[in-house]
């Protein structure tokens, strides 16, 4: 495969090499070869320079030293759009997606905040819009409205977590269900200690051979990057050291509508008799 990519890069002279969402690169060693292609006798004539673009923050972290000392590379950071540049970026897309009138003055500066708060994602903020226009345009609606923003948010936030919750090991979902119990407590941000022993308990009550605490905590890591739970560090002191604490990142109902199937297997704590009850009942 090298010899292939070699053999047509040296047909050019100075060639640029984007690759964007770098971080689902699964082999590093292409990250490593690219830069070194002319030092080693790759290529004889071209000139070739990578840029890679990430959202993940800590992505570099994870590359080898010699993948890093490869590269020698300068980051460059993008801030995160702004509700006031989201709403530019919207009303750009409208003037072609829409017709004239079709979007009451509220919608584009609402879906703007909510894309600016959530991320500042500009694809996310397109997304919710164009949503909206679905559900009105569904109910054969004379315009989008703040209603049809709102129920268009709570949809794709559904579709979200119920496509990573599927995806979730069993025991990655009995820790969410663990943190869940205390969010409908109002018990949350809540160490990861404290959780452990109601995921043991939930396991105890089913049978279930519980991870270590390590494994556990890899699970809380997991849906923490994921975005489904918040976690931050709290600074205990000298002899207390460092804990996380977490929470619930989304709606406890939502959270609750999607682990519908692993509460029906383990049992409903008594925290989210009533969550429970609205999700048999839709």
């Amino acid at each position: 495969m090298y010899q292939f990519l070699w053999e047509e890069l040296d047909q050019y002279g100075t060639i640029l090499i984007i690759l964007d969402e770098v971080d689902h690169v699964n082999d590093d060693s292409l990250l490593y070869q690219i830069p070194r292609a002319r030092d080693n006798g790759y290529v004889t004539s071209a000139k070739i320079g990578l840029i890679g673009i990430s959202n993940d923050l800590s992505y570099r972290e994870g590359l080898s030293a010699k993948v890093q000392s490869s590269l020698c590379e300068k980051e460059v950071y993008f801030p995160p759009y702004d509700a006031g540049e989201l709403r530019k970026v919207l009303e750009q897309r409208t003037q072609v997606a829409f017709r004239d009138d079709a979007l009451s003055e509220d919608v584009i500066p609402l879906c703007a905040a909510y894309g600016a708060k959530d991320s500042g994602d500009a694809r996310q903020a397109i997304n919710l819009l164009l949503e909206a226009g679905d559900i009105a345009r569904n109910e054969n609606a004379p315009q989008v409205t703040k209603p049809h923003v709102d129920q268009a948010k709570r949809k794709l936030e559904s579709d979200q977590i119920t496509t990573g919750v599927s995806k979730l090991t069993e025991h990655a979902r009995l820790t969410l269900y663990a943190l869940t119990t205390f969010a409908a407590d109002g018990e949350t941000p809540v160490t990861s200690p404290t959780i452990r022993e109601r995921y043991l308990a939930l396991c105890s009550s089913s049978g279930i051979d519980p991870l270590s605490h390590r494994q556990m905590q890899s699970h809380l890591s997991e849906l923490k990057m994921m975005g489904v739970i918040t976690g931050k560090e709290r600074n205990l002191g000298r002899r207390g050291g460092k804990k996380g604490l977490y929470g619930l990142n989304y709606d406890l109902g939502l959270i609750t509508e999607t682990l519908a199937d692993t509460i029906d297997e383990i049992g409903v704590h008594r925290s989210i008799q009533s969550f429970a009850k609205n999700c048999s009942e839709q």
